[in-house]
């Protein structure tokens, strides 16, 4: 294992786009973390990519016990279908290697608890992959309202939506595809970290329309949730209509919103309207990914348990069970969600360079305009 001066290393499993395209760029702004290993099924993925970064080690799927028990890493970033999440963090946490999981963190809530609870037995540290809890739009947007500075605040909404392409990995159910699980998660998420609470209640509709592509997952989804003190969170979020990735906070005194606010690789813009006036303000583009990396290294050197942990990925998957459940049933779905212990703070805040847009092997990124 790395010691207290080494940086941490690191096995991505899965390269696919968002790994190509984000999480292996990043290790060039993540100083504290090296990237050792590589872990897919696609020899020419191996090849390439491991050329392009200087990655002698490389593992299939069927190797990746060996990768584990190699000596070589002391971590690994799973990038992997939704699906399966469960089985590589289970398999990981049991040869005592630390993860850092893409999000959602699985695709119900037995496999996040049995995530959870194999990274205790094991000792090693478990965090999901929200890059927003270390940008600084976002973060500062969460401390805005903290402050009062919108009064008390009563409403969110929020506007998810891009036209994915014929094949992509998320229009197939079996790999935990779908509306919620892909981008649905970042309104969730967004609802319950500017609330600081946990929904109580949910209802949810879906659609589907007569285009191909949405044979195995719905095209669009609208919902509802409940928050304690008489709260509302609204948003929608589809595979079908133009890109738009905008929220809103609005309260007794004052509104919020980000217009992008999810966005990736491109500048994000915030509008803030109090007393009449509202105030433009510009958050340029930036590496999203390294910050994370930075951070889940710091924790495991320093024997801590990160945020956003287990039990922040848990609570993001029982509400989008809970959405689906509504949907099917045509009813109200009330739940009750433990509290994470952590919310998002300012500190966590990093700005790093951007990356530079990667020439893609083997994968495609999930619409047109990317």
């Amino acid at each position: 294992m790395a010691t207290n001066n080494d940086p941490i290393r690191y096995a991505v499993v899965g390269l696919g786009y968002i790994a190509q395209a984000a999480v292996l760029p990043a290790f060039e702004h993540a100083e504290n973390s090296r990237l050792a290993a590589l872990v897919s099924d696609d020899p020419e993925k191996l090849k390439q990519l491991g050329e392009r970064y200087g990655v002698e080690h490389r593992f299939s799927y069927g190797e990746y016990e060996e990768c584990l028990g190699s000596g070589l890493i002391d971590a690994v970033y799973i990038a992997l279908p939704n699906s399966m999440h469960h089985e590589y963090t289970v398999r990981a946490a049991r040869a005592g290697i630390h993860v850092l999981c893409e999000k959602p963190m699985a695709v119900d809530e037995r496999e996040c608890r049995e995530m959870i609870e194999a990274c205790r037995e094991n000792n090693v540290r478990l965090m999901i992959a929200y890059r927003l809890h270390f940008e600084e739009a976002n973060l500062t947007t969460k401390a805005l309202v903290e402050e009062g500075r919108l009064g008390t605040p009563r409403i969110f909404n929020s506007v998810f939506t891009m036209q994915v392409k014929e094949g992509n990995i998320r229009l197939q159910q079996e790999t935990g595809g779908g509306t919620l699980y892909d981008i649905g998660i970042y309104a969730i998420n967004a609802a319950r970290t500017l609330f600081a609470a946990e929904p109580i209640e949910v209802i949810a509709v879906t659609e589907k329309g007569d285009d191909p592509r949405f044979e195995e997952v719905e095209e669009m989804t609208g919902a509802i949730l409940r928050f304690p003190d008489h709260r509302l969170a609204t948003f929608i979020c589809s595979f079908g209509a133009k890109d738009t990735s905008t929220y809103e906070v609005i309260g007794t005194r004052g509104r919020i919103r980000l217009d992008p606010g999810y966005e990736l690789a491109e500048d994000l813009h915030r509008y803030t309207t109090m007393n009449g006036s509202t105030r433009e303000e510009t958050f340029s583009k930036r590496d999203q990914f390294a910050p994370e990396i930075i951070y889940f290294s710091d924790c495991i050197r320093e024997g801590i348990n990160p945020q956003p942990s287990g039990a922040e990925g848990l609570a993001d998957v029982a509400v989008i069970r809970a959405l689906y459940g509504s949907a099917r049933s045509g009813r109200p779905m009330h739940l009750t969600v433990p509290e994470p212990t952590e919310r998002p703070e300012a500190a966590n805040e990093m700005k790093k360079p951007p990356v530079e847009k990667q020439q893609l092997i083997h994968a495609n990124a999930p619409t047109e305009a990317e």
